[in-house]
């Protein structure tokens, strides 16, 4: 025992233990790599795949999932809150059948019947499709601002109990924030896009 004992008190000293040592375990975890490796090589093929195809799916979810394309002017009025100048939008006196849509995102806000004349200068409706539209109070407090309830753009302000309907609500709408689609064509309407 003591011979065997000076043995490998000889080799440690000589340093042949630790490289054997050392060896041997370099062995053992390329053999259990190589198991791993058979083991989880399906896994990775498949995982590898799906990343691939999930990418793919991202990329034309998001091609699909934008807003339309909104002119600088039309910007000014759904992003920032502008306010298109009276008497000069294309809706004001539009009195043709059919549905305005959210001019970014293409939901239905409100139909042609719901339209009257208030000589303000912008498109008036005395309500709007259910669902369709938001109300939020104002910074100042004094109006009630409208918006999208899909995108969140801005339409205009609503106004209440100034006589001019039955129903007492005056939707002022900015033209720059809908796209009207004439009665006949309603059914080839652009799809509604959500990305909330």
């Amino acid at each position: 025992m003591a011979g065997s004992d000076c043995s490998l008190q000889g080799r440690i000293k000589s340093g042949d233990f630790l490289f054997t040592y050392i060896s041997e375990i370099k062995k053992y975890m390329r053999k259990l790599n190589n198991c791993l490796m058979l083991v989880m090589l399906p896994f990775m093929v498949s995982c590898q795949g799906k990343t691939i195809d999930s990418k793919q799916n991202q990329n034309n979810t998001k091609q699909q999932m934008e807003y339309n394309k909104l002119t600088p002017e039309e910007e000014r009025v759904i992003i920032n809150k502008g306010t298109d100048r009276a008497f000069t939008g294309d809706y004001y006196t539009k009195k043709d059948d059919g549905i305005y849509i959210c001019r970014r995102c293409n939901a239905p806000l409100y139909r042609s019947a719901d339209k009257f004349d208030s000589h303000c200068g912008w498109p008036s409706f005395d309500d709007e499709i259910p669902g369709s539209v938001k109300r939020n109070t104002d910074a100042d407090g004094d109006r009630t601002e409208i918006i999208c309830n899909n995108c969140g753009g801005h339409l205009g302000h609503v106004f209440m109990n100034e006589g001019f309907t039955d129903k007492e609500t005056r939707h002022c709408v900015n033209t720059s924030s809908i796209r009207f689609i004439p009665a006949d064509s309603v059914k080839d309407a652009p799809p509604v896009i959500h990305l909330k």
